[in-house]
């Protein structure tokens, strides 16, 4: 059985490939656990001077790439679906460790180099804006689309995308659009930008010429992406509407945000109504009260409060009355896209229902992330 985590030293640099493409890599605890191992490993084994962490695609009968390559669709959610409905305990394990997965990538002592081609969403984005440098590609597909299941934007959403300009973190985390190559990068969610196909070219470097060092392996990188970059990057989608976006999501409330867009007879505005249509106007207006709080955070404290907010939403409402096993059900395991919200619309949600979702399950001595520092 092949392992859901591939790596290999190569060239000084330690190389992991996240190996569960027929799930678009989705992180499951296994894949978590795997990369906690190795990145713990290697944070203090002189052999090792960075790491690349990239994803895998499918292959055909004869082991030939077939098809895109994901870096990472997320956390997967049909098994978060099924442990809130059974009640296997297995779902806390799995927050808990990812994030602390991701805080080891944020606050790694070698380089980490993200490679991003495809999906990179959720859980994806998670590992990879701990990065220490983002390489995105012409393919690269992100987002935090989780209030369209019922979540919100964890795995430090709150921090990253609370440091974007003005009210774009608002903007992002609420409706969860995809970003191309050049809006990650004009977002400051990416750093350089390179050809997907020139990842070999890079690894065969490392194979003739070691690195020595964390700055020879970052400037190696670099200058790969100078040499191999997009010869054609497309228009920016997101930072072309900022004063809209600013002028909408600074508001103070979600139902006033609504409004305000409702009042705009553009065509963003219009389309941007659409696209908050089918998420949770609970979840909404948590991650808009998540975002918020998270600005004046530094990161161990967001990922606890992050630690908070996903147990409540599975512990507040329990099973099916989860709003977030709702969404996964209509989204993903019904495929009806009809999400039976409670409440159905913004207006209806009471500030109340939103700060009970901040409420920590633990004392600070007890909490799961307490070790954060």
């Amino acid at each position: 059985m092949n392992s859901v985590v591939l790596t290999e030293v190569i060239g000084g640099v330690g190389v992991i490939t996240l190996n569960r493409p027929q799930a678009l890599n989705a992180l499951s605890l296994e894949m978590v656990r795997e990369l906690t191992v190795v990145l713990s490993g290697w944070a203090s084994d002189a052999a090792v001077v960075g790491v690349l962490l990239r994803g895998s695609g499918r292959v055909d009968e004869h082991g030939h790439p077939h098809g895109q390559v994901h870096f990472c669709a997320g956390g997967d959610i049909r098994f978060m679906y099924a442990a809130a409905i059974s009640g296997d305990l297995s779902i806390d394990d799995f927050f808990t460790e990812e994030y602390a997965l991701d805080y080891l990538i944020h606050t790694f002592p070698k380089p980490l180099v993200a490679w991003l081609e495809g999906i990179t969403m959720g859980g994806g984005m998670g590992l990879a804006q701990g990065a220490a440098l983002r390489v995105v590609t012409e393919s690269v597909r992100m987002a935090m689309p989780e209030t369209r299941i019922g979540l919100f934007p964890d795995v430090a959403g709150g921090y990253f995308l609370s440091r974007c300009a003005g009210a774009l973190g608002e903007y992002l985390g609420v409706v969860g659009p995809h970003l191309h190559v050049t809006d990650a990068l004009t977002l400051g969610l990416a750093d350089v930008h390179a050809q997907a196909a020139s990842l070999p070219a890079l690894l065969d470097g490392l194979r003739h010429h070691a690195v020595v060092s964390a700055d020879d392996w970052l400037s190696r990188v670099s200058q790969h992406a100078q040499t191999n970059g997009l010869s054609h990057l497309p228009d920016a989608t997101v930072t072309v509407h900022l004063e809209q976006i600013n002028r909408h999501f600074s508001l103070h409330t979600m139902a006033e945000i609504e409004a305000s867009l409702l009042a705009d007879d553009s065509e963003w505005a219009q389309q941007t109504i659409k696209q908050m249509a089918g998420h949770s106007p609970l979840m909404m207006c948590v991650t808009l009260e998540q975002i918020r709080r998270a600005r004046s955070m530094d990161l161990a404290q967001v990922f606890r409060m992050e630690r908070d907010i996903v147990r409540n939403c599975f512990a507040i409402r329990k099973g099916r009355d989860s709003e977030t096993v709702e969404g996964v059900r209509a989204l993903v395991i019904d495929k009806d896209h009809q999400p039976q919200w409670q409440p159905a619309r913004l207006v209806e949600v009471a500030p109340a229902s939103v700060y009970a979702f901040f409420e920590s399950p633990w004392p600070l001595m007890r909490h799961p992330l307490r070790d954060l520092m």
